[in-house]
């Protein structure tokens, strides 16, 4: 029987502010020793990257970052540089990835698995894609075999930009432990240009990879912001409970559903937590803002009876949640109740850049299963926020 191999990775890169620190950053190499660099290039990538903490202090106008978009898509991929990392079993200069852990998402071990071959602590951004190939052309230049009856390599890939070390330290115990690749593993690590890495990079596939990437920063993906939804974990049955709907809690089945999504959640380090203030959705988000110490905000105009008063209070509530994302350049987490997400999706769909998008946001109740999210990544136009990409997050529990 035919085997396939799961693995996921990323494209880790960075913003140069201008060509002169350009030519400072241009090659960052270990010479045979990655740990003496990779530590100091955390820190350093902390401050040149995208939506890092020190981002935060600002009061980033959606409106300024509209003109900011438009004129930064037009030369960002001359400003951007990757990281490429060596392999010395196959020669070779790939993109950080490696094989699932058991019970484990491609989500979490693309951010794993460049922890652990780069050093450096990481967010995922808008998703890439994937591609395949036959395990047996793992160290091969071209790897554009059309024979699928063989054992097979599947990788999936993302987007992915450094955090800030607080951030970082902040979400160990949801994320889970990071561990540094041997140096018989990486031995090798770069930040290249994106021409010289089409030039650099030793398979065909990686190349393939590189070019979604382009797309994705042509489309403005490396100053999109992200506001996940998330619905909070199932509850009590109304018929069953005997107290106010407001109190009514997660079952424990839902508290297990919700404690594996702090695993996802912590893939794209939402900051500020925000949520209904009934228990259910308080629940939902609750251990994952003791483990990261992060405050829970409340929302009083997304709770079902807020929503059911005044639908139109409970969107502007969720849009000044854009809005602050956009504005702080911070990732969002939101929990809400069923009513009320079919409420937002139904305005959500209007800001999505295709209709292909629209499809994610499910128009049928009941719009997304209990204990699962949705991650909208939201870049500023002319035209008000845009939804350029939106991606699935459901937790594994086992």
């Amino acid at each position: 029987m035919r085997r396939i191999v799961e693995a996921a990775g990323g494209i880790l890169y960075r913003i140069v502010p201008d060509a002169e620190q350009a030519v400072e950053h241009r090659d960052h190499r270990t010479d045979g020793d990655i740990n003496d660099v990779t530590a100091p290039d955390a820190a350093e990538l902390a401050l040149t990257g995208r939506g890092t903490r020190n981002d935060r202090n600002g009061d980033h106008d959606p409106a300024d970052a509209a003109a900011e978009a438009a004129s930064v898509a037009e030369d960002i991929v001359d400003r951007v540089e990757v990281c490429i990392v060596h392999r010395p079993k196959y020669d070779d200069w790939s993109w950080p990835k490696g094989k699932l852990e058991l019970n484990e998402s491609h989500r979490h071990a693309a951010v794993r698995e460049i922890g652990e071959e780069t050093g450096i602590s990481v967010s995922l951004g808008p998703y890439l894609g994937e591609i395949e190939y036959p395990l047996a052309e793992e160290g091969s230049k071209t790897r554009h075999s059309k024979d699928r009856t063989v054992d097979m390599k599947h990788i999936e890939y993302w987007m992915a930009t450094p955090i800030a070390a607080t951030d970082a330290e902040q979400l160990i115990d949801a994320l889970g432990p990071i561990h540094r690749a041997d140096i018989g593993e990486i031995d090798d690590i770069v930040w290249v240009s994106v021409t010289e890495a089409r030039k650099i990079l030793t398979h065909s596939t990686d190349k393939d990879v590189l070019a979604l990437f382009v797309d994705r920063l042509q489309e403005g993906a490396a100053d999109a912001q992200n506001v996940i939804i998330v619905r909070h974990a199932k509850a009590e049955s109304r018929k069953t409970w005997d107290g106010t709907d407001e109190n009514r809690p997660i079952t424990p089945r839902g508290a297990a559903a919700a404690y594996a999504l702090n695993r996802e959640l912590a893939c794209y380090n939402p900051t500020r937590l925000s949520t209904s203030p009934w228990m259910r959705c308080q629940e939902t988000l609750h251990v994952f803002s003791w483990q990261t110490d992060r405050p829970m905000t409340h929302l009083d105009a997304l709770t079902e009876d807020a929503f059911a008063e005044n639908p139109n209070r409970a969107w502007d509530c969720f849009r000044g949640e854009i809005d602050h994302a956009l504005r702080h350049r911070e990732t969002v987490a939101v929990c809400m109740h069923r009513p009320v997400i079919g409420g937002i999706f139904d305005h959500l769909r209007e800001l999505c850049a295709a209709k292909s998008l629209t499809k994610r946001l499910i128009a049928k109740t009941p719009y997304m299963p209990t204990g699962t999210a949705v991650a909208l990544f939201v870049v500023s136009s002319p035209e008000g926020p845009r939804i350029i990409d939106i991606q699935k997050v459901s937790p594994l529990v086992y």
